[in-house]
C-alpha cells in the first residue's frame, strides 16, 4: 500500500488572480475628510438694498475690482451678506491677492452675526488650518451653528466629524442624525455615507436594505463612491440579488468619472467576462488607468495580467515592476507575488532573501499564501537555517485561515514528528482539514492512517477506500493505485478485479511505478473481453474537481 509522500515542505506556486475586492464591510467609508470647497450660498435678492445688489453683479461678472469697492464699505457697516462675500473674495483670489487670514477675519465677523454660509466656511477654515490654526473643536463648533439653522453642507460636514472622532468625541449615532438631516435635504455626500453606516451596522442595526436606498439615491445624483457601492453591492448579492449586468453598470459611470476602485472593478470583470463579454484589451485599458493613479489593487491586477500574458505579450520584467508598486503600498497580494518572483526567479535573479521579506511583509498582514510560503521556507532552510519551529508558526497561521496546503503540511509535521512530538491524533485533525476542503494528498494520508490503523484511529478499510476514492477521482496517482489494492483484495470494498484494473492503468499512466506492476498481476487474473473493457473505462474516464 503506497502513502501518498508528496513532500510537505512543496512550495504553493499559486498565484493570486482576478478577484475584486468586493468587501463585505468597506475599508474607507468616508466619502471625504471634509468639503475641499467652500460652497457659495445662493444668495436671496428679494430684499437686498441696490449697492449690495450691484456688488453681487459685478462679482457675477466676473468684475472683482468693482465688486470689491461696493462690498467693502457695506461690510465695514456690518452687512453679513456683504462680508460673507468680502471673504469669498479673499479665499478665492477674486479683486484681491488671495488672503486666507483676511478671509477668516470677514467671515468670522458675518459668522458672529449668525450668518450661516459664514459660519459653515469658517468651520472649513478650522477644519483645514486656512488662514487659522488648525482646530477641529473650533470647526465643529461653526458646522453645529450653521447646521442648526439647516445648512446641508455643515450638517455633512459635522456628520463627518462626529464619525471620525475630530474635534468631538466619536459617536456613529450622532453622524447618522446629522447625515440624515443632510441627506433629507438632497446632499448626495450625505447620502453616500448614511448608506455606509447602514451597510456596516454603525450607528443603529445593519441595513443593507437602507444602505442600498441611500447609495441609489446619491448614486442617481453622479456621486461615484455611491455608484461604486452600488455596483458592489449588485455584484456580491448583499441586501439585493446579485446581478453582474447591474454592477458593471454602475461600476462603468463611476470609472468614468475616474473612481480608481471603479476602474479595476471595470477591467476585472471585462477579464472574467462577468456582465459583459469577456475582453481583455478592455481589461488591460481599464487597470492601467487604475494604476496610473497609484491604484494598488490597479497595479496589482495589472501584474497578473504581464506575469501571464493576458492582453499583453508576457512579460515578467512589467509584471515585477507592477508588483512592487502595489507591495510599496502595502498590498498584501502584491507583496505576495513579488516574494513568489523573488524566489522563483521570474524577472528578477533568484534571491530567497528578498523573497523572504516580501512573504514576511504580506504574512504580518495576515495573507495565508505567504503564510504558508514563509512556512516552506523555514522547513526548506531556503534564505535562512531550517528552522521547523517558525515552520510550524506560520503553517498554524495559514491553517487557521482553512489554507488546505499548510493544513496538511502541518498534519504531516504531527505524524513525522518535524519539530513538535510526533502525535498521530493531531496529524489526523490537520489531515481531515485539509482533505474536508478536498485537498487529494491529505485525503491520500488519512486513507493510509485509516488503512494502517493504530495511528490515531482503529483500522477501517471502508473509510480508507472512502478516502482513497475521493482523491482518485481526483486524479491522484498514489489515491488510484491504492484504491485499485483495495478492489483487488475485497478491502472495504467488493472484490473487483475489473475496477481495479481501471484504477490501476489511470495511476500507471502517471508513471506510478507500483501500479504498473499490480496492473501486470491484474492481468493475469482477467479474461482478454474484461481487460478491454476495463482500458475502455480508463479512456472514458475524467476527473472530478
Amino acid at each position: 500500500m503506497a502513502r501518498c509522500d508528496k513532500a510537505y515542505h512543496e512550495p504553493s506556486y499559486a498565484v493570486s488572480l482576478w478577484k475584486p475586492t468586493m468587501q463585505r464591510h468597506y475599508a474607507k467609508p468616508l466619502h471625504a475628510a471634509l468639503t475641499a470647497a467652500l460652497v457659495l450660498i445662493a444668495i436671496a435678492r428679494a430684499a437686498i438694498a441696490e449697492p449690495l445688489e450691484d456688488a453681487l453683479a459685478a462679482r457675477d461678472r466676473g468684475d472683482g475690482a468693482t465688486a470689491l469697492q461696493l462690498f467693502r464699505p457695506l461690510a465695514d457697516q456690518g452687512n453679513a451678506e456683504a462680508q460673507y462675500n468680502l471673504g469669498n473674495m479673499y479665499i478665492m483670489g477674486q479683486g484681491v491677492p488671495k488672503n486666507d487670514a483676511e478671509a477668516a477675519k470677514w467671515f468670522r465677523l458675518a459668522a458672529d452675526q449668525g450668518y450661516a454660509p459664514a459660519q459653515y466656511n469658517l468651520g472649513v477654515l478650522f477644519g483645514s488650518g486656512w488662514g487659522v490654526t488648525q482646530n477641529y473643536s473650533e470647526a465643529a463648533k461653526w458646522y453645529r451653528l450653521a447646521a442648526d439653522q439647516g445648512d446641508a453642507n455643515a450638517q455633512y460636514n459635522l456628520g463627518v466629524m462626529y464619525q471620525r472622532g475630530n474635534g468631538v468625541t466619536q459617536n456613529y449615532a450622532e453622524a447618522m442624525k446629522w447625515f440624515r438631516l443632510a441627506a433629507d435635504q438632497g446632499h448626495a455626500p450625505a447620502q453616500y455615507n448614511l448608506g455606509v453606516l447602514f451597510a456596516n451596522g454603525q450607528g443603529g442595526p445593519q441595513n443593507y436594505t437602507e444602505a442600498i436606498k441611500w447609495f441609489r439615491l446619491a448614486a442617481a445624483q453622479g456621486d461615484a463612491d455611491a455608484q461604486f457601492s452600488l455596483g458592489r453591492r449588485y455584484y456580491s448579492g448583499d441586501g439585493i440579488a446579485k446581478n453582474y449586468s447591474e454592477a458593471m453598470k454602475w461600476f462603468q459611470l463611476a470609472a468614468d468619472q475616474g473612481h480608481a476602485g471603479a476602474q479595476v472593478a471595470v477591467g476585472v470583470m471585462y477579464s472574467l467576462g462577468q456582465g459583459v463579454p469577456q475582453n481583455d484589451a478592455e481589461a488591460l485599458k481599464w487597470l492601467r488607468l487604475a494604476a496610473d493613479q497609484g491604484n494598488a489593487e490597479g497595479q496589482f491586477n495589472l501584474g497578473v495580467m504581464y506575469e501571464h500574458g493576458d492582453g499583453v505579450p508576457q512579460n515578467n520584467g512589467e509584471a515585477l515592476k507592477w508588483y512592487q508598486l502595489a507591495a510599496n503600498q502595502g498590498d498584501a497580494r502584491g507583496q505576495f507575488n513579488l516574494g513568489v518572483m523573488y524566489r522563483d526567479g521570474k524577472g528578477v535573479p533568484k534571491n530567497y532573501a528578498e523573497a523572504i521579506k516580501w512573504f514576511g511583509r504580506a504574512a504580518n498582514q495576515g495573507n495565508a499564501s505567504a503564510q504558508y510560503n514563509l512556512g516552506v521556507m523555514y522547513a526548506e532552510g531556503q534564505g535562512m537555517p531550517q528552522d521547523y519551529g517558525e515552520a510550524l508558526k506560520w503553517y498554524h497561521l495559514a491553517a487557521d485561515q482553512r489554507y488546505a496546503e499548510a493544513q496538511y503540511n502541518l498534519g504531516v509535521m504531527y505524524a513525522e514528528g518535524r519539530g513538535v512530538p510526533q502525535n498521530y491524533t493531531e496529524a489526523m485533525k490537520w489531515y481531515r482539514l485539509a482533505a474536508d476542503q478536498g485537498y487529494a494528498e491529505a485525503q491520500v494520508n488519512l486513507g493510509m492512517m485509516y488503512y494502517n490503523g493504530g495511528q490515531g484511529v482503529p483500522r477501517d478499510y471502508a473509510e480508507a477506500a472512502r478516502w482513497f476514492d475521493l482523491a482518485a477521482d481526483q486524479g491522484n496517482a498514489y489515491a488510484q493505485n491504492n484504491l485499485g489494492l483495495m478492489y483487488a483484495q475485497g478491502q472495504g470494498v467488493p472484490q473487483d478485479i475489473l475496477r481495479a484494473h481501471v484504477w490501476f492503468n489511470l495511476s500507471a499512466t502517471q508513471g506510478h511505478q507500483d501500479a504498473v506492476r499490480n496492473r501486470e498481476i491484474a492481468e493475469r487474473r482477467m479474461t482478454p473481453t474484461q481487460i478491454a473493457e476495463a482500458q475502455k473505462l480508463a479512456r472514458d474516464w475524467k476527473p472530478k474537481r
